[in-house]
């Protein structure tokens, strides 16, 4: 696990601290009761501020899961 993982991991445990911290790398909006457009607003400023990045509205699309979202952080560090 790569150190920006570890802190998407954590970004994930604010917004959704019922989500088991093993279960979060499966997470996506299928899975998570509680991850409804709330929760994803949620979770942009929790990254946004965790990372000191801006997401555009269109990437929010894409983020339908920690897999996704690790994607674009990824894109966005290089």
């Amino acid at each position: 696990m790569d150190d920006l993982e570890g802190k998407l991991i954590d970004c994930f445990a604010v917004v959704f601290p019922d989500l088991a911290r093993e279960e979060v790398r499966l997470a996506s909006m299928a899975s998570v009761p509680g991850w409804d457009s709330m929760a994803s607003i949620n979770l942009v400023a929790v990254i946004e501020e965790e990372f000191g990045i801006q997401l555009e509205i269109e990437e929010l699309a894409d983020m339908a899961s920690f897999a996704s979202v690790l994607d674009l952080l990824h894109q966005k560090k290089t």
